[in-house]
């Protein structure tokens, strides 16, 4: 395909095959998306492709290969070696020598670039007429045939009467005069010529850019190794990462790569993520970790246990959701794909009324060719079909990267003018699991309260004891050993720790559980419950213990609750930052959320909300933000019963690590749980924006300016020529300017701005 015109027409052949909903072409990827109501079968498509004038494969087969670096600049240095000659009189007319080739020599170098390197756009011509349509080959082809024409009409017409164009006879007159310098003759051969060569050079620059926005991609694409060490008994064998299979040992020793994502069963090490998931430190992990393929392990040797392999696996899935992204058109595109569908057969009729309007105004048709020549060339719509999606490939790639996968190109269009971002609580600003916040004993001793609560939960598994057993690990408390540890339900844990040796041994029969049960022990807790009515207003959960050996007495308390996770309360002052209105949106009492949103320094709180009830709620913030500045409405969430919110939101996020039916339902994913990645894809997409923008009104500024001088008569046929070339490559190259884009500092700054230039 060589312009928008040509994917425009592809697509309307594709909806014409029966069965088909929907189609959609891509012309910087030359991928077309096909949706049917009922099940399609590819020869039909490849069939109705084929009668366009174009060829089809299915994604799965082998694409052809590219040509050797050389080749495919091989007609450019060709046509560029055989029609600079042609512009060297050119050149010494502007230092004020009058000299030309002969009239043979001329036609001699350009011939060949006409119909041997310019045979590609007469084929393309060719194909879009026979079909009824009309593209960019077609401008191109008739541009440059009537400057062709024009110069053979001058050299062989006038040489065969001998007459000059002011009726004066020729040197050389008849046909004999074909060997003569062409002295006096108006020959356009270097125009032909040259501008064929600069088209051949745009297409090419083009190319190479267009490569350059998929360069995020085929980064992540090139992250799985080939190969894979499995561990088969006592022997590891090398094996295709094809033939791995879920429970299979892999060996991964320091510096190699993860072939599939899999669990840590044995050895401990630092993996490095960053073009997986964008976290660019690497991360502990040791066993009973998960890891991801094409992740790098660090020092360590690692034995891994294979949990998904191939189009399963996380690497796979990421590759699969940005292709899809760059596959599918912004909102915007579908206006830009009518323009460019009525464009070619718009500029074709003002290049004939220009012809006809110097002619026979003029009464000089040379200077009328000339001109509707630099109408056609300079018009040429490519820069038009390329200005949506190649800031889109690298917006979407260059996201990947940094742990932002957008589903589609309409969730990075939308997302640039949300005005109001809603979080869930637990898991999205918070870490979504209990953690001891605060302690309290009665004799002071705060760690010995926290090794016997660890002693009597030891062997549980419930949330709140894991909380305490990791609490004491990390402040490397020694634990006693309890024995009789059992679970009361609907109280709490009891058991019976030993301390001392020798003849001072001493015993605590504890219990560890809620106020009721300390009450019902018998247990006074006055000398902690100012302390607890405090916590608790702050919506932590407390737990009392207390020795009931003899007469009970309490030794003291533990508060849980869920932590903040890092970076969340700079995300929500850098959305603030960027005039977002920030709400918060939580299950929890009203005093657990609160205490979230002080901390956090959130005004607006919706508390106590049911899962099946947020999703209205987001509608009612996509009303009251419609008043603003901007009405759409983003929804962060990680769990499944965020999954109806993010699909009622504008703009659905999931948070990286949520359930797969949330990433599912939300437009963009987070890689890793971090909220200020919520900022980053905002930006990031109102940069993408910005630039689709800019580019969509040089193109439609270039053209329509571009039509109007060359109307005139203010543009010769080379210029129009350049500018055309260098039109698309100028597109291609702005929307490469996103790649100095980088995510916001995360050393606690709040910077509202990343990047330069953009």
């Amino acid at each position: 395909m060589s312009c928008a015109a040509c994917a425009t027409r592809v697509e309307r052949a594709l909806r014409a095959v029966p069965g088909v909903a929907e189609a959609s072409v891509n012309l910087a990827t030359e991928v077309a998306s096909v949706r049917g109501d009922a099940p399609l079968g590819f020869e039909g498509l490849q069939a109705a492709v084929k009668k366009a004038g174009y060829l089809a494969r299915v994604p799965d087969e082998p694409a052809p290969p590219p040509p050797a670096p050389w080749r495919d600049w091989a007609d450019v240095c060709v046509a560029a070696a055989l029609s600079l000659p042609l512009m060297l009189p050119m050149l010494a007319g502007l230092a004020g020598l009058a000299w030309h080739w002969p009239a043979w020599v001329q036609w001699l170098l350009a011939t060949p670039v006409q119909f041997w390197l310019g045979a590609r756009f007469y084929a393309g011509a060719w194909r879009a007429l026979r079909h009824g349509g009309a593209n960019m080959d077609v401008l191109v082809a008739l541009g440059t045939s009537a400057a062709y024409g024009l110069s053979l009409f001058e050299w062989l017409g006038r040489g065969a009467t001998g007459a000059m164009a002011d009726g004066t006879p020729m040197a050389g007159a008849g046909w004999a005069g074909l060997a003569a310098p062409a002295a006096g003759a108006h020959l356009y051969f270097e125009a032909s010529a040259v501008v064929i060569t600069l088209v051949l050079l745009g297409k090419r620059l083009e190319a190479r850019a267009k490569r350059q926005t998929t360069q995020a991609l085929r980064a992540l694409q090139a992250l799985q190794p080939e190969m894979a060490r499995v561990r088969r008994g006592d022997v590891d064998l090398d094996l295709p990462v094809g033939r791995l299979r879920a429970g299979d040992l892999l060996v991964v020793r320091a510096g190699e790569r993860f072939a599939a994502d899999g669990i840590v069963r044995e050895g401990e090490s630092h993996v490095d993520e960053s073009l997986v998931t964008g976290e660019s430190l690497p991360i502990a992990r040791r066993p009973g970790d998960k890891v991801t393929g094409g992740a790098v392990n660090g020092e360590g040797v690692l034995l891994v246990a294979v949990t998904a392999t191939g189009p399963e696996s996380t690497l796979a899935r990421i590759v699969r959701l940005v292709e899809t992204a760059q596959e599918k058109k912004a909102p915007i595109q579908h206006l830009v794909d009518r323009v460019s569908a009525v464009f070619v057969p718009v500029v074709t009729v003002i290049a004939l009324v220009t012809l006809l309007a110097w002619g026979l105004g003029t009464g000089d048709w040379q200077r009328a060719v000339l001109n509707a020549v630099a109408v056609l060339v300079i018009a040429c719509p490519c820069a038009l079909g390329l200005a949506t999606p190649t800031a889109m490939m690298a917006g979407t790639g260059l996201a990947a990267r940094h742990g932002i996968l957008i589903k589609d190109a309409e969730a990075l269009e939308i997302a640039h003018d949300v005005g109001v971002v809603a979080f869930d609580k637990t898991g999205t600003l918070t870490e979504g699991r209990p953690v001891v916040v605060a302690r309290a004993a009665v004799d002071g001793d705060e760690r010995g309260l926290l090794a016997l609560a660890a002693a009597v939960q030891a062997s549980s598994a419930h949330p709140l004891a894991r909380a305490v057993i990791d609490e004491a690990r990390g402040l490397g408390v020694a634990v006693p050993r309890a024995s009789s540890e059992r679970a009361v339900p609907g109280r709490g844990v009891a058991g019976c720790v030993t301390f001392g040796s020798g003849d001072a041994v001493g015993e605590l029969e504890l219990r560890l559980g809620s106020a009721r049960w300390m009450d019902e022990l018998g247990v006074d807790r006055g000398a902690l419950a100012g302390r607890a009515e405090a916590l608790e207003r702050e919506g932590r959960t407390v737990s009392w213990l207390a020795d009931v050996e003899g007469h009970p007495r309490l030794l003291g308390l533990l508060a849980f609750g869920d932590r903040v996770r890092d970076g969340a309360a700079a995300a929500v002052r850098r959305l603030a930052a960027q005039g977002l209105r920030t709400v918060m949106v939580s299950g929890d009492s009203r005093a657990a959320a609160a205490g979230v949103a002080r901390e956090l320094g959130l005004a607006e709180v919706h508390a106590e909300v049911l899962p099946e009830d947020k999703a209205a709620l987001v509608a009612s913030l996509r009303g009251q933000a419609a008043g603003g500045r901007r009405g759409r409405v983003a929804m962060v969430g990680d769990g499944l019963n965020d999954a109806p919110a993010l699909a009622a939101a504008d703009v659905g996020i999931a948070m990286g690590g949520g359930t797969d039916v949330a990433m599912h339902a939300a437009g963009i994913t987070l890689m890793r749980a971090d909220p200020l990645l919520v900022a980053d894809a905002l930006d990031l997409s109102r940069r993408c924006v910005a630039k689709i923008r800019q580019n969509l009104f040089w193109a439609f500024v270039y053209n329509v300016a571009g039509i109007a001088f060359a109307a005139a008569g203010l543009l010769s046929p080379v210029i129009a020529g350049a500018a055309m070339a260098f039109s698309s490559a100028s597109v291609v190259t702005n929307a490469l300017a996103l790649r100095r884009w980088r995510p916001a500092p995360r050393d606690g700054t709040d910077a509202a701005a990343t990047g330069s230039g953009l």
